[in-house]
């Protein structure tokens, strides 16, 4: 039997694996560092406000926590004087910060697990929690010499970032945040995100890779269909939160060798309060019989392990296992 490492391997490079990959299972998160210990984040209910400045809500029966866009929040309130507004995080924490994490990392068996590094928010969501939605998508096009700026700020803030995670806990993979679009189109055109995103990305995915990560997992709950040679482009191994919205049967055939795709199950659909374990049971089914073995994960589309109503995710972990039975 493969370790979850394998098996996660062999399926998105087309080879032998011996069941389907369970959602999350072959990723054990680093989820301890100095930066991340030192910048708030709500709980359930709550609110906070963190290193960027920027107000963070996590109202209740929602999958994740979003910012606060009302005119006393917005962070950057002129694009075009942003250097005025934003003001990223320091960085500079001395080693022995570092080290308190290494343990922890270093338990990590590596063989069964990819030690991974958790990034979010990505860079268009950095955008637009500091300007808020309606404006970044307004800025792109009335001030995209200021876009560009803000966005090589950040950029530079995320490499720097990533040169220290790899530094210190080498990590095996990337698990990183983004969201592109809605349900139903990406936020941007791909021209549009061709000129402002894909050459960040490049910078920050190409800076992993040269430390040493192997594996690539971009998380976007969203339609990304149109997006999705560029995120050939910029080196992502598997675009995880693929709604069904994106025609992942089509993608697999079109892409897969280059890029596999992990979701397929909605959390609209079966994280829901009144779920069944034959509701779940169905979804996953169809996922699993209409996307195949290879190039394919099925699981939960949110950006993370676990759901918003209890028992969710174990129903579809327990059905995928059916489907293996089944299908292998």
């Amino acid at each position: 039997m493969l370790t979850k490492r394998q098996n996660f391997l062999e399926t998105i490079r087309g080879g032998h694996p011996d069941r389907f990959v369970k959602s999350f299972e072959a990723l054990q998160f680093l989820r301890g560092n100095p930066y991340s210990a030192s910048n708030p984040r709500p709980q359930r209910g709550g609110q906070v406000t963190n290193l960027w400045g920027v107000t963070i809500r996590f109202q209740e029966n929602t999958p994740g926590p979003f910012p606060v866009h009302d005119a006393e929040h917005i962070v950057c309130k002129d694009i075009t004087r942003w250097r005025e507004y934003v003001h990223a995080p320091s960085l500079d924490f001395p080693q022995s910060e570092w080290d308190k994490y290494r343990a922890a990392a270093d338990e990590i068996d590596r063989n069964e697990y990819f030690a991974t590094a958790m990034v979010a928010p990505g860079v268009f969501e950095q955008v637009h929690y500091l300007l808020s939605m309606e404006e970044a998508l307004v800025a792109y096009y009335e001030e995209p010499e200021a876009m560009h700026e803000l966005i090589d700020y950040i950029t530079d803030f995320e490499v720097k970032y990533a040169k220290l995670l790899c530094e210190n806990f080498h990590p095996d993979a990337l698990f990183h945040h983004d969201d592109w679009g809605s349900q139903y189109s990406s936020f941007l055109s791909p021209e549009m995100f061709e000129e402002f995103i894909v050459p960040a990305y490049k910078r920050i995915y190409g800076t992993y890779r040269e430390n040493g990560v192997e594996l690539i997992v971009h998380h976007s709950d969203s339609y990304a269909a149109n997006l999705v040679p560029a995120m050939i482009e910029i080196g992502i191994d598997v675009f995880q939160g693929c709604l069904t919205t994106n025609n992942i049967p089509e993608l697999i055939r079109k892409y897969g060798g280059k890029i596999s795709f992990m979701g397929g199950i909605n959390n609209g659909v079966v994280d829901i309060e009144n779920y069944t374990p034959e509701l779940i049971m169905r979804e996953v089914r169809r996922a699993c019989e209409e996307c195949g073995k290879l190039y394919f994960i099925p699981g939960l589309t949110a950006g993370g392990p676990g759901s918003t109503y209890p028992g969710v995710q174990d129903e579809v972990l327990k059905a995928i296992d059916i489907m293996s039975a089944e299908m292998f």
